[in-house]
């Protein structure tokens, strides 16, 4: 199984939407393309949201786990 680094860590728990998505939107534009955010969030349209998110602004959702009563979404950073 290939290494994945990740570059930051995002805690966007206790947060509501769609704050998590403007957070996640802020954090990547200080990524490089191709670089990790790792986000963890209780807001239970994260499920919707974040894939969509990704999908619009040509990132890419590279896992999803559920982590307690939190998801944990690994997102790779597009050319964007």
């Amino acid at each position: 199984m290939q290494k994945r680094e990740i570059a930051q860590r995002l805690d966007a728990t206790g947060l509501l939407c769609p704050l998590p998505v403007l957070k996640i939107r802020k954090r990547l534009t200080h990524l490089n393309p191709g670089e990790l955010l790792e986000v963890m969030t209780d807001d239970a349209a994260a499920l919707v949201d974040v894939p969509h998110f990704c999908n619009e602004n040509e990132h890419t959702v590279v896992s999803q786990r559920d982590e307690g009563d939190s998801m944990v979404f690994l997102i790779r950073k597009g050319k964007s």
